[in-house]
């Protein structure tokens, strides 16, 4: 007894497992159409844990325990599972087993026979002219003598070899089939693969059994099992086969037994993705540096794990194996059995392959001698496959003699053809068999290096790397790994570098200096061309190309950029970034000023600064070891932005027109008085940015973007100074003017009255009531926002300070002429008004990418004026004195209630606004290539 191992499988327990209904011991019966499923479930005492981590290979075989149908290899802890079809079903059984070494145990019982179980039915016919042929029932007339063959496809019968086949005369076309004639039974029909297939090859006496026999008849069969019952379709009928038209005419054949015929199946190679060739490796993985807080960091990434998430598979392939023999020998010697081991493992777990063996000889004797020689030779490795497991059905061997043999030996043993080295690969077996090989799409790792004169160690990692199984004859898989290394093969010439696995250090670089000292062309670093290192591992599974890169190590540059930009148009203190010191502060001013400020002028004082630089080769404590000023080399770009910001103090006129615009449309007179003053905007404005590894949900691995950080702040971004007459929006909006003034309804009460008192006197009188709103303040603000082009996180986040003012004044004045009086006016009650006005301020980024060579980033600044509205409400009093002469007047009336909202600024987009009224574009294409 094995003292190690799989010592016994049992059911894995599924709700959805099919149906047990028949055990027996070790023999499982299941209903059709869902899978019992199998797990490992005991080990001999003597197996190390160890093995049992290992792969485990699943065995199915014919119920003799001598052919293997399939051999699966997978991970330990697979559950194996099997699903019966209808046509599978019967008393044929399968041998499941489950093995560590990849053979059957053929002394231990260690695995559970099963078989399918379904009612017996026939569910399918016809009558051919060829083995396998089409039903050429209504389109062909038999003759008498003729072979023919019948196929009926079944359902619970697979396995059998007993039944029996009725052929009868159809007489009637009604009534039932007891006055049919019986022609002849078939004995011992058999049941292959859910088929009865038997050729009839002795129709000619069917002739003579026949009485009245007509021009055309027409036959049919019925099948009867070992007891006697006949066996039926899905519509209880146990007529099958209808009908074989045979005209009355006699060909001339010799009687001949019927014969059970099993069709020769054509074995197609599987394209299924899931590969489990035992020449492989498992995973492939780079310990690689990445920086974050605590500075510089190394960190495993898992480039590859047991094929998860690989395409494609290569064009069908033909393996060519060759295996080589003594003179006069067909004993397999030397390496030859490894390579056929290799071989079997392969075949007996993709069987679907079909298998040509053609053996072959020297011309050194006789013809006809090397001609058996050839076919022993290939008799041999047929045996070897069959006593292995494999399927012999699978198998086409073939002795096809003397390889190049000579017109003029003419089958003699002739002496000249004696120096038999000259012969030696000519005394051979040539194996061939077609398969898709897994060729599985280039990996491509993103990762960031300093420049060639410092370099950056990874580690590289292939586990479980094991070709010693590979089955092919030339270019056999060869456990090492192979880099290449772009930069390498053009700076010093070296094509090709190889590795021992398991892992292996390397030293990473960009090209940056070899190719340009000043960095310049990286300002967007993701569109340069990276250094390009190719590693080669390649094994049956998953990588069996070994002209296709596996991996493909992309170096970028590792380079950070930093700008900044302050502009204060205002007379007030300049807004400063809190990380630039008074002296970087400075030097912005200075480079500014080379740059040129175009829109300085007598009313705005400008202060305006500027710096854009590099630097490369960071070190663990952050610091850089290269370093360039590229402030001038960008002077465009820079005046760019400086147009669209310092436009900002245009926008008075924007505000002004904009809220003019929408109260003229809400019928509001044109003489509405609303005054605007805007500060110029002081505000900073910058960005950092470098390459840092983004990830993507569609992406299976990270890959390398630019990460940016920009920020602004303003104090303030927008200055307001509004005042509006609300007593005449609000006549104008529900009331309408007053002749002789302007008022509202309780102003309107009050003229009446006076001028009702006066209306004994024709002097013109003036009454006049005001009520205004005041707003003032300002809004500031600050934003940040962080952005990877690869990668789906980011965002960012800001706020803006509304420091908003109201005040209302309100009164009432009455004048009159050519009158002697005294008017006193004077209010009194409760006068309040509240407001609100808000500002959004934003950065947007755009990255447009039209084609591989059209890339543009596009940075636009976002200000929103949400609208400013009020709410008003009035309770007062308004009296008013008059002396007239002699006469005294002293009346005093109640106003009504007010109480209401006014929208009275509407919200409208201030960079909108802007650009109508410059006719300067803010979206900026801040990089830009193509």
């Amino acid at each position: 007894m094995a003292n190690k191992g799989i010592k016994k499988i049992d059911i894995a327990p599924r709700a959805d497992n099919a149906k047990v209904v028949a055990t027996n011991g070790d023999v499982i019966g299941v209903e059709p159409g869902k899978p019992i499923r199998f797990t490992v479930s005991e080990w001999y005492p003597g197996t190390p844990d160890a093995d049992k981590k290992k792969e485990v290979v699943w065995i199915r075989q014919k119920s003799s325990r001598k052919t293997i149908i399939e051999q699966l290899r997978r991970p330990a802890g697979y559950v194996f599972e099997y699903k019966f079809t209808k046509k599978e079903c019967g008393i044929l059984s399968y041998y499941v087993e489950a093995s560590l070494g990849g053979k059957p145990d053929t002394v231990n019982k260690v695995g559970k026979y099963i078989f399918g179980f379904c009612p017996p039915r026939i569910v399918d016919s016809k009558w051919s002219t060829t083995e396998g042929g089409k039903d050429v029932r209504k389109e062909y007339y038999f003759s008498y003598g003729h072979i023919i063959y019948l196929y009926l496809g079944t359902e619970g019968l697979n396995g059998r070899k007993d039944l029996k086949i009725e052929i009868y005369r159809r007489i009637r076309h009604g009534g039932g089939s007891n006055d049919d004639l019986l022609l002849r039974t078939l004995n011992d029909v058999e049941v292959n693969d859910g088929e009865i297939n038997v050729k009839i090859q002795n129709t000619s006496q069917w002739k003579s059994a026949i009485k009245d026999i007509k021009d055309v008849e027409e036959l049919y069969v019925k099948v009867k099992d070992s007891k006697g019952k006949y066996i039926v379709d899905d519509n209880n009928d146990d007529i099958h086969a209808r009908f074989l038209r045979i005209k009355n005419q006699l060909v001339a054949q010799a009687p001949k037994q019927p014969q059970n015929v099993v069709p020769t199946k054509v074995y197609m190679p599987d394209k299924n993705l899931e590969r489990y060739e035992p020449c492989k490796f498992e995973m492939i993985k780079i310990t690689d540096v990445t920086f974050d807080k605590d500075g510089e960091v190394k960190k495993p990434i898992t480039v590859f794990d047991n094929g998860k998430g690989v395409k494609n598979t290569a064009a069908k392939e033909t393996i060519h194996a060759t295996i080589f023999y003594e003179f006069n020998s067909a004993i397999i010697e030397g390496d030859g059995e490894t390579k056929l081991n290799n071989i079997l493992r392969f075949l007996l777990e993709h069987q679907h392959s079909t298998i040509t063996v053609d053996g072959y000889a020297c011309v050194i004797g006789k013809m006809e001698y090397n001609k058996t020689l050839s076919q022993k030779r290939s008799d041999i490795v047929k045996k070897f496959f069959t006593d292995g497991g494999l399927d012999p059905k699978r198998i086409k061997s073939l002795g096809k003699g003397e390889v190049n043999p000579t017109d003029d030996k003419k089958g003699a043993d002739n002496i000249k053809y004696k120096d038999e080295k000259d012969y030696k690969n000519n005394r051979r077996v040539d194996i061939y068999f077609d398969y898709f090989p897994h060729d599985a799409n280039t990996i491509i790792y993103h990762t960031i290096g300093p420049t060639a004169t410092t370099k950056r160690n990874v580690t590289i990692e292939v586990t479980d790397f094991d070709t010693k199984a590979c089955f092919r004859n030339k270019a056999l898989h060869a456990k090492e790994i192979r880099l290449v290394d772009i930069g390498q093969v053009i700076d010093a010439g070296d094509k090709e570098r190889k590795f021992a696995p398991p892992s292996f250090n390397y030293q990473v670089y960009s090209d940056l200096s070899r190719f340009n000292a000043l960095p310049l062309q990286y300002i967007w670093p993701e569109w340069t061309t990276p250094n390009k290192i190719h590693l080669h591992a390649h094994s049956c599974r998953f990588y069996s190309n070994t002209g296709k890169t596996t991996v493909l190590m992309n170096v970028f540059p590792d380079i950070k950029w930093d700008f900044h930009f302050f502009l204060n148009l205002s007379n007030e203190l300049s807004v400063k970034w809190q990380n630039l010191s008074p002296k970087k502060h400075q030097e912005m001013q200075s480079k500014a000023g080379k740059i040129g400020n175009e829109k300085r002028n007598k009313e705005t004082a400008v202060d305006f600064g500027v710096t854009m630089e590099a630097n490369w080769d960071r070190v663990a404590s952050d610091k850089y070891n290269g370093h360039f000023d590229a402030t001038f080399k960008f002077e465009d770009k820079i005046k760019w932005f400086y147009k669209v910001f310092s436009s900002l103090k245009e926008f008075s006129k924007g505000v002004t027109d904009q809220t003019k615009g929408k109260i003229r449309k809400k019928s509001f007179s044109s003489k509405l008085p609303l005054t605007i003053e805007m500060k110029p905007p002081n505000f900073c404005f910058g960005g950092e940015w470098q390459l840092e590894r983004g990830q993507k949900n569609k992406k299976p691995l990270p890959t390398i973007g630019t990460a940016m950080e920009l920020y602004f702040k303003a104090d303030p971004l927008i200055g307001i100074d509004l005042t509006i007459d609300l007593l005449d929006m609000l006549i104008q909006a529900g009331v309408g003017v007053v002749s002789g003034g302007t008022a509202n309804l309780a102003a309107k009460q009050v003229l009446n009255e006076v001028r009702a008192w006066l209306a004994d006197d024709d002097h013109p009188i003036t009454l006049n009531m005001y009520m205004d709103l005041k707003v003032f303040g300002t809004i500031s603000g600050q934003t940040k926002l962080n952005f990877n082009t690869n990668s789906d996180a980011g965002g960012g986040d800001g706020k803006l300070t509304t420091k908003i003012g109201l005040e209302l004044d309100a009164g009432i004045e009455v004048k009159a002429k050519f009158v002697v009086i005294i008017a006193e006016a004077y209010a009194e009650g409760k006068l309040k008004a509240t407001g609100k006005a808000t500002a959004t301020f934003g950065q947007n980024l755009v990255y447009d990418q039209k084609s591989s060579t059209q890339k543009t980033l596009y940075y636009r600044p976002e200000v929103k004026f949400d609208g400013l509205i009020a709410t008003v409400v009035v309770k007062a009093s308004v009296g008013l004195y008059i002396k007239k002469g002699f006469l005294e007047t002293d009346r005093k009336m109640e106003l009504v209630d007010f109480d209401k909202t006014y929208e009275i600024i509407p919200e409208f987009d201030v960079i909108k606004k802007l650009e109508k009224l410059t006719g300067i574009s803010a979206q900026i294409p801040f990089i830009q290539e193509g």
